[in-house]
């Protein structure tokens, strides 16, 4: 997995194998856990991402800049939700990407969260 964080936009970029993905969500879907990336860490690039438990309402995504980690949380409904999403963009087979941004009155994101781009394991657009 590699996960680079954009100064300039403000999100952070990630790419990921179809296993990396599914891991992904299903620490996501369970609140615990911690992927890796296996890029080496250089400028922008981030160690890792961490999903925690948290009591909600709704799934915070953060930068915890002194440890160059991705910390995803929140509660059950919310990170399940979430999970789906990562679920369905690692077994997509036409590529593409997914991007996850905030804007008032979203079904999971709390105000705050970062944005992410997640690039599907097969790289491309997708033609949806």
């Amino acid at each position: 997995m590699r996960l680079v964080s954009d100064p300039v936009f403000g999100e952070v970029d990630l790419t990921a194998s179809l296993e990396e993905l599914a891991g992904l969500a299903s620490a996501g879907a369970e609140g615990a856990g911690f992927i890796g990336s296996t890029s080496p860490l250089d400028g922008d690039t981030l160690a890792g991402v961490e999903a925690r438990k948290a009591s909600g309402p709704g799934v915070l995504i953060e930068l915890d800049a002194a440890r160059q980690i991705l910390v995803i949380s929140g509660d059950p409904g919310a990170r399940a939700i979430l999970a789906a999403n990562l679920q369905r963009m690692a077994t997509a087979e036409d590529g593409g990407h997914l991007h996850i941004d905030y804007f008032p009155e979203h079904p999971y994101l709390v105000e705050g969260s970062l944005p992410i781009v997640v690039n599907g394991p097969h790289g491309g657009m997708s033609a949806r």
